[in-house]
């Protein structure tokens, strides 16, 4: 293998509802646990994908003051609408805390809608002592509210099984550009900082070849700092809220095993097409 490239880790897919699987699952057989579940927004999650070809009667302006015309190429969508969140989401975070290994790590993303009912539940769950972090994804794209400042971040709550003793390699952090470099001198400016406990980065960009059409999509980019800092390359990984499977490809892509866990039909179906000709093994 040449110098410096990890071999791909193995991915194992689940179909079906979550809960059951996961109570399948040996006590303490994850080191580590993302989920990005259904943010219980109100309504549908849609997404719409599209091409775009040069025509001069086209639809869209592009860069360049060029027109293109847009085609519908497909749509996915899943209900987003729950009477009661937190009795959908509590026995899973149960088993959450059930399935992670002494030394792991627990990632709950969400938004503003829910994350302050899932950090009570958390806390009752992993015990107040063990919450870590509460990090920001803060990203800057799409519209603009008029009558409140545009809500343009997503919460991640990290618990640790134990907090005297969790993974976290510091040396595998990345480092970002300081805002202000000439107040540290080259050196610290030409070696970067380390982040805080918000993290700018993009979302995925709709013209990207990471794009999948999936509703909810999260950037590999993002996923791969939580699984560098928070794992290690002989550490089994476990997403139960799957979606495009983008966790799946961060763990994998960084020799990582992972174990997915998905129910929605078009997500299974953006995910066989995504692993297609990798290391698979489907559990259906």
């Amino acid at each position: 293998m040449t110098p410096g490239l990890v071999s791909r880790g193995r991915l194992e897919i689940f179909s079906g509802d979550n809960l059951p699987i996961l109570a399948g699952f040996p006590a303490e057989s994850f080191d580590l646990i993302y989920v990005d579940p259904p943010f219980n927004t109100g309504g549908p999650q849609k997404r719409t994908r599209i091409s775009t070809q040069r025509d001069a009667q086209g639809d869209r302006v592009g860069f360049g003051g060029h027109r293109y015309k847009t085609t519908v190429v497909g749509t996915s969508a899943f209900d987003d609408d729950y009477d009661d969140y937190m009795a959908f989401l509590l026995p899973r975070l149960q088993q959450a805390h059930r399935l992670l290994s002494r030394t792991g790590s627990f990632f709950l993303h969400l938004d503003y809608r829910e994350v302050h009912y899932a950090k009570v539940a958390l806390d009752g769950i992993f015990g107040r002592q063990n919450f870590v972090n509460e990090i920001i994804w803060a990203y800057d794209y799409g519209g603009r509210a008029t009558k409140r400042w545009s809500p343009k971040h997503d919460n991640i709550l990290w618990y640790a099984k134990d907090v005297e003793d969790y993974c976290f390699v510091y040396d595998e952090i990345d480092r970002i550009p300081y805002m202000a470099p000439t107040l540290v001198g080259a050196e610290k400016a030409e070696r970067g900082k380390t982040p805080t406990d918000t993290w700018w980065h993009t979302i995925v960009s709709p013209t990207s070849k990471e794009k999948t059409g999936y509703p909810t999509q999260k950037p590999v980019g993002l996923l791969s700092r939580i699984v560098r800092v928070h794992s290690r390359p002989e550490h089994r990984l476990l997403d139960f809220f799957a979606g495009s499977g983008s966790f799946g490809e961060a763990g994998a892509g960084l020799g990582r095993d992972v174990c997915l866990v998905e129910q929605n039909p078009e997500a299974l179906a953006v995910m066989r097409k995504r692993f297609a000709g990798t290391d698979v093994v489907w559990h259906e």
